[in-house]
């Protein structure tokens, strides 16, 4: 009973010295639950008002206060609210008079000293502490290097580290001088410890150090003390031995936050491109609440920087969760009235055919169109394969943003783009004279789309790789020219082309050259891009081996830091030198001698800035989102001129988000065009010593549009290209272009079997930018025309899916291609789906964002994802028809039975769904759910749970079926409660392997 404990001056001694002794038993043989229980019990309030009559007694007894100063060390070091008891007690005064009359007992002072670390750890108290003097009175204790006293020493060094947290002590430490002392306190401890016995007061200076380099007055009196150069001189001789990874892990630390803050090499942040926004939009949107978590204020001017953290692989949207569910359960079961007038729904009827079709007329059209195919391919002026233009392809596609609808003609699912897939490699490709007079012709009608071009470019597409001045490509292409060939005769020249393409090997799956470029040459783009990035004409095919992911080498990011801060304090070798940049025109290729070549002028490309560091290093910027000043995540870029066995090192320096999988094994990807050119046309795996952490810049607020405080992130890794002058492509994941899904869904018509597979491809709106979304539907054909049979065709429910609507996640429209491949072929499970269902697929939600290399945003700069509730039908049209159709369906009663977003995860591996449960959120928020009113089809499980059976990659256990409230006007949430579509999903693809089932990829 700590309420009574006996601590009297009457007491008998001996009572009181066994009590002590019998608790100090108990709390070190047991567990931190003792201590706990002790602490519940008050066992703190007790020992602190025996800490106050023991300190009273005239002549002090040591034997009773030793013992007693040890279990209130121990048990305040459980006790989270410690400091604001000792603070209660009227304790501090006493703990500072004890330290003072023990100064000349190293053993009596060790014990006051651990208790005053303890009464320190509150900040409050730690500030009442120094105020106190509590540390000038440490600074006694703490000496230069000496075998004497060791443990004294180190007891208050701990005592002076906790102090320093309190921001007022460390600018109360800064005056007074104290940084300084702190330095030369290291390097004599530093200097002086040759056996490494004392890595503990060494690491304990430095911990004084590093919460006193918390305030900006602390870092700019560390710089200007030189301690820069003291730390990283001191951890140079640390490195050779791993024991010391404490001192090295410490010291690595503040030199990281004591580098000095710097702007990034940009005029302003804001994206490279901008597109002017219809009617009286604001073309420069303020930042996004949702994107909040990627800003932090700048607390600069109050001295206070944001703390360090280690943190682990989670999202930091699942640790802010239940602060973000949604608990009120009228908001979760409402469904808000109509976002448009309900006559406006029917013109979506056109987009449903299948549901009114006339299978005779289907089959006389396939007929007309296939006599027509027969007479195409007869006419001598019409070769088996071409490469069609804007004009000599009368598609959608290729309308000019002035052409009407009318004069677009009919729709893509009543016109095919059809170009034979027969034994191509063999046939010539042509591009017509008259395609290229026409494309001259109708430039001018697009000058306020595009920006104006350099005249000497050619208005026909060139692959951007294949320069003349490669002796190889010389060879390889020219074998009979020794001079260099015309320098109109870039890769738009039909012997050029024909060159090239006799040298594919066509064994590319579901990929044409031809249907690319024709595709391609249609895009829409802001720059108005007039070259192919080699790899997407050309193709790839997946690697013949799986690979691990990368082992992460022990000390790989701390000695990144290292390199950066070598490169403030020996700046001998550093160029400085701007070899790329979108935003000067007279940085394009050719660069200097010496250095890299970059480019990033093509569709889905994105590299805005390249500067030449050191020989083999480089510092390169990502482009905006356009329209936006944030969202820098994706790259895409070509890179030549390189030496062969050499590691060049890259440095990412304006990355945005807090944590990458590139932390935990995640490789980039890399292409090589002379290894295609040779037979083997992969992106791999590529990249060493990858990490990813916190640089020193930040984002002035005139150039990010008034967000001061921004924290960036540096992705670095190194590279050995595997020859000299080749030209090879990096890029944040897997490439996946608009012109690679079109050209896809040409190949994918022609090869389907008509008889089986019900095709049909629309275009559900124009983008912002001009290009068109295409609509699929997908089912089996009828079995015959007998009524009961088209009774089956016309009932069978609906599945609808979309992808790509955030156009970084490209790995979400590798899952859609491999879906639709999967539903057209002739396997019977496919077969079974088709008959089942009809499938209604928007495979890219996000075309422009996709063409000019965004993260997540739309030409307007607004994320699409969060546009659902209140689509505008002009900043966000193709959400905004999305939402119609499915509205359509919901109001003729064929709401789908699944619908389903595909997503890419960059945080998370394998993988998985998020669904909606009201009973699931209320639960995960701890409110009471009463069953009886709150009623739910538990049917929205049963997908994840399949998937979990048949899908190796698939898990489970990272499934969620919560509703937050900062995702109310995501696809999946809005689906679920406006269309009353119980199976909503967003599906979530990992950029990285797979922790569990038979894709586990270990290191």
């Amino acid at each position: 009973k700590f309420g009574v404990f006996p601590f009297q001056s009457s007491c008998d001694k001996d009572v009181i010295l066994n009590i002590l002794s019998v608790l100090t038993d108990l709390l070190s043989l047991g567990t931190g639950r003792r201590i706990h229980y002790v602490v519940s019990k008050g066992g703190s309030e007790a020992l602190l008002q025996a800490l106050a009559t023991a300190a009273r007694t005239e002549p002090l007894d040591h034997g009773t206060l030793l013992p007693l100063l040890r279990l209130l060390a121990r048990v305040g070091q459980r006790d989270r609210k410690f400091g604001l008891k000792v603070q209660k007690a009227e304790a501090t005064d006493i703990i500072l008079s004890l330290t003072r009359k023990d100064l000349g007992h190293p053993l009596h002072l060790t014990h006051c000293l651990w208790v005053l670390r303890v009464c320190a750890s509150n900040v409050t108290t730690g500030t009442m502490l120094g105020i106190n003097g509590a540390m000038e009175l440490l600074f006694k204790v703490i000496t230069p290097y000496s075998k004497r006293h060791v443990r004294t020493v180190r007891a208050a060094i701990g005592a002076l580290a906790a102090l320093l947290k309190s921001k007022s002590n460390s600018r109360r430490a800064v005056n007074r001088g104290y940084l300084g002392e702190l330095l030369r306190l290291y390097q004599d401890w530093h200097r002086n410890d040759v056996s490494n016995n004392y890595i503990y007061i060494r690491r304990g200076l430095l911990l004084c150090l590093k919460y006193i380099t918390n305030i900006q007055l602390g870092r700019e009196t560390f710089f200007g003390s030189r301690g820069m150069e003291i730390l990283f001189t001191s951890v140079q001789d640390c490195l050779s031995c791993k024991n010391l990874d404490p001192i090295i892990t410490t010291a690595t630390h503040i030199l990281r936050k004591c580098y000095p803050k710097e702007h990034l090499p940009v005029v302003t942040v804001r994206s490279s491109y901008s597109f002017p926004l219809p009617g009286n939009a604001n073309a420069e949107p303020p930042c996004e609440g949702s994107e909040g978590k990627w800003l932090n204020g700048d607390n600069e001017s109050e001295g206070e920087e944001e703390a360090e953290k280690d943190w682990d692989d989670e999202d930091v949207e699942s640790k802010e969760e239940d602060c973000d569910l949604e608990t009120d359960v009228n908001k979760l079961r409402s469904r808000p009235v109509l976002d448009r007038p309900e006559q406006d729904l029917e013109k979506y009827a056109a987009l449903c055919a299948e549901l009114s079709q006339n299978f005779q007329e289907l089959e006389f059209e396939s007929e007309e169109k296939k006599s027509l195919e027969d007479r195409t391919e007869n006419l001598p002026s019409a070769p088996s394969h071409f490469i069609p233009s804007a004009s000599s392809v009368k598609h959608p596609n290729c309308r000019w943003r002035n052409q009407s609808v009318t004069e677009m003609g009919p729709d893509p699912g009543e016109q095919d783009f059809k170009a034979p897939l027969k034994s191509w490699r063999k046939e010539e490709c042509i591009w017509e004279k008259n395609d290229e007079k026409r494309d001259v012709a109708e430039e001018p009608q697009d000058k306020d789309f595009c920006e104006e071009e350099d005249p000497a470019r050619s208005h026909l597409f060139a692959l951007c790789p294949l320069l003349k001045d490669a002796a190889w490509y010389k060879k390889l292409f020219y074998p009979h020219c020794e001079g260099n060939p015309s320098p109109e005769g870039r890769l738009e020249s039909s012997d050029m082309v024909r060159n090239l393409l006799e040298k594919h090997q066509g064994e590319i799956q579901f990929h044409s050259p031809h249907f690319y470029a024709g595709r391609a040459r249609c895009v829409k783009s802001i720059p108005g891009y007039r070259e192919l990035a080699f790899p997407d004409f050309w193709g790839h095919q997946p690697p013949p081996y799986s690979k691990p992911v990368l082992e992460r080498k022990h000390g790989v990011q701390r000695d990144k830091v290292l390199d950066d801060v070598r490169r403030l304090i020996q700046p001998g070798d550093v160029i400085g030198r701007t070899v790329f940049d979108l935003d000067d025109p007279s940085l394009s290729r050719p660069a200097a001698p010496g250095c890299l070549t970059f480019f990033s002028q093509f569709e889905s490309g994105n590299l805005r800035k390249a500067i030449q560091v050191r020989e083999f290093e480089y510092d390169l910027m990502m482009n905006a989102d356009v329209n936006s000043n944030q969202h820098h995540q994706w790259f895409y870029f070509e890179v030549r001129d390189m030496k062969s066995a050499v590691p060049y090192r890259f440095n990412i320096i304006n990355c945005e988000k807090f944590n990458s999988q590139f932390n935990y094994g995640m490789q980039l990807v890399m292409y090589s065009v002379r290894e295609a050119l040779q037979g083997r046309p992969r992106w791999i795996r590529a990249g060493q010593e990858i990490c990813y952490y916190k640089n020193h810049y930040r984002c002035r607020a005139a150039a990010g549009g008034g967000v001061r405080g921004r924290f960036y992130y540096t992705l670095t890794f190194s590279i050995k290209f595997p020859h000299k002058d080749d030209v090879c492509y990096l890029a944040y994941h897997y490439p996946y272009t608009y012109s690679t899904m079109m050209s896809h869904l040409d190949i994918l018509e022609q090869n389907r079997n008509p008889k089986k597979v019900y095709w049909r491809q629309q275009t559900l709106c124009q983008t912002l930018g001009g290009n068109p979304c295409p609509l699929l539907t997908i089912t089996a054909m009828p079995e015959s025309k007998n009524r009961d049979d088209l009774e089956q065709f016309c009932s069978r429910p609906y599945v609808f899916l979309t992808a790509r609507v955030h156009p970084g996640e490209s790995n979400s429209s590798w899952v859609m291609k491999g879906t639709l491949e999967f539903l057209v072929s002739s396997d019977p499970i496919a077969e079974l789906l088709r008959k089942c269902f009809i499938f209604k697929i928007v495979p890219m939600l996000n075309p422009d964002g996709v063409i000019h290399g965004n993260l997540r945003c739309s030409l307007s700069g607004d994320d699409l994802n969060r546009q659902w509730l209140t689509p505008s039908p002009q900043l966000h049209p193709t959400i905004y028809h999305t939402k119609g159709l499915l509205y359509y369906l919901s109001s003729i009663g064929r709401a789908p039975l699944v619908f389903c977003d595909y997503h890419g995860h960059s945080q998370k591996k394998n993988v998985f769904l998020y669904g909606c449960s009201i009973k699931e959120t209320l639960w995960q928020a701890g409110c009471m759910v009463d069953t009886a009113v709150v009623t739910e089809d538990v049917g929205y499980r049963t997908l994840p749970k399949i998937l979990d059976k048949v899908a190796p990659a698939f898990v489970m256990n990272s499934c969620s079926f919560l509703v937050e409230k900062s995702r109310a006007s995501t696809a999946r949430v809005v689906v679920w409660k406006e269309m009353g579509v119980l199976r909503s999903y967003t599906m979530e693809s990992t950029y990285c392997s797979c922790s569990h089932g038979l894709y586990r990829v270990s290191k």
